[in-house]
């Protein structure tokens, strides 16, 4: 296999995991098996059993061999919690759905708004982001089922912090920056930007300097991850074992999976998905209707028909149909 070929290969893993441990792990497992072991050896694990909700609470497996995979950045200023009951009484800031059909044509990278209003099981309703801190890792898989009606495969959830880590492992990540802002003492001009490590952690958390807040927000994540993809290619890091294992090293104390989560699993995502180009990922923010208040919180709605359409096309593995960026933000 040549190089363009191999980077090609790896690509997809990088930009549609988002989370960079997950592509590094994704390189390792196919290139480096000493490093994949080293993956598997460090990661911190949430048992199955203590990962997802109840099997009577949840829906059927997608069609054919669709995965779903929910990736959650929790709000901790430190490593990732060792345990869920460590979890507990925290918020996440990011959730984002991974979704990959079976035939391995086309990848689906949904960000749920952590202020949408919704049905948490035995709680009523709340922001989507209280689940985190009402029932930790189970409650929120069962949530984010319960909105969309399909099952998670997978779910891995890592602190904010790890940005920091992550982007000066990698010399700098480069962002398309939609907007000029400010937040936490750093200036972010629109256009071209180089961030290091604090900045990006003030970047991928940045809220209130917005007109729309939590809408900028997930749009300035998801060009963060693909700035940390570009870099992963372009400074060779996926070839390169050191540069590899700096990453990994980088990342791992950040990082909180569920057990079936390992670098074999996603050796075979890579496998499956050797194919796929980078303009095959379809990013987008799941369908709301606006902004209001409940109470003494400010809320987003979301669009109750297209959430429905958009579950129904996860659960039956027709996300080729689904006209994402006419009922959301792409």
């Amino acid at each position: 296999m040549d190089r363009r070929a191999l980077r090609r290969r790896l690509l997809i893993v990088a930009g549609v995991l988002g989370v960079v441990l997950l592509i590094a792990a994704a390189g390792v497992a196919l290139l480096l098996g000493s490093l994949a072991a080293g993956f598997d050896g460090g990661r911190r694990v949430i048992p199955s059993q203590q990962a997802f909700p109840a099997p009577s609470t949840r829906p059927s497996d997608s069609v054919g061999d669709a995965q779903n995979i929910l990736l959650l950045g929790s709000d901790t200023r430190g490593s990732a919690p060792t345990s869920l009951s460590a979890i507990r009484g925290q918020r996440s800031d990011t959730m984002l759905l991974l979704h990959l059909p079976a035939d391995g044509k086309g990848a689906y990278l949904v960000s749920l708004m952590r202020d949408s209003w919704v049905s948490v099981p035995g709680h009523g309703r709340t922001k989507l982001n209280a689940a985190f801190s009402l029932g930790g890792v189970p409650l929120t898989v069962q949530t984010v089922e319960s909105l969309l009606g399909v099952r998670i495969d997978h779910v891995a959830v890592v602190s904010f912090s790890g940005f920091r880590g992550l982007t000066d492992a990698l010399g700098g990540v480069t962002v398309e920056n939609q907007v000029a802002f400010q937040n936490l003492g750093f200036d972010f001009p629109q256009g071209r930007t180089v961030l290091d490590g604090d900045e990006a952690l003030a970047y991928v958390r940045a809220r209130y300097p917005f007109s729309d807040g939590d809408y900028q927000r997930v749009r300035n994540q998801r060009a963060y991850l693909r700035g940390v993809t570009q870099a992963l290619l372009a400074r060779g890091t996926l070839l390169d074992p050191g540069r590899l294992r700096g990453t990994v090293d980088a990342i791992s104390p950040y990082l909180l999976v569920d057990q079936g989560l390992d670098s074999g699993y996603l050796a075979s995502l890579a496998l499956r998905l050797r194919d796929l180009r980078g303009d095959d990922l379809v990013a987008f923010t799941a369908p709301t209707s606006g902004t209001g208040t409940e109470g003494d919180q400010s809320v987003v709605y979301l669009d109750d028909d297209a959430v429905r359409q958009l579950g129904e096309h996860l659960r039956n593995d027709t996300m080729s149909t689904f006209s994402a960026c006419d009922t959301s933000i792409c």
